[in-house]
């Protein structure tokens, strides 16, 4: 009885090791990525997936026009946002 249920902890330790080495960080990746493209706002200097630098300018729900720096307005899915650069500057009253 206690031999089957030896053969069976190194798998339950193999699945708990691959969760918090691999399933884990992943999800926390992909947590971080979704904040940073629902915080986007216009002014935003980012970079999206194909590598295209740009200054975000308009953004709607699931749609961003960049700018890029020819003066090119290109229009991009909110979730082709790789990173954000550089923050937009707050107004200041």
């Amino acid at each position: 009885m206690s031999g089957g249920l030896g053969t069976f902890i190194p798998i339950i330790l193999m699945f708990v090791l691959f969760y918090f080495l691999l399933i884990r960080p992943q999800q926390k990746r992909q947590k971080a990525v979704q904040q940073m493209q629902s915080d986007l706002k216009k002014g935003d200097k980012i970079v999206t997936i194909g590598g295209l630098h740009g200054t975000i300018d308009s953004i709607d729900e699931s749609k961003v026009v960049i700018k890029c720096g020819d003066g090119s307005r290109l229009t991009y899915d909110r979730n082709a946002i790789r990173e954000v650069t550089e923050a937009a500057k707050e107004a200041q009253a």
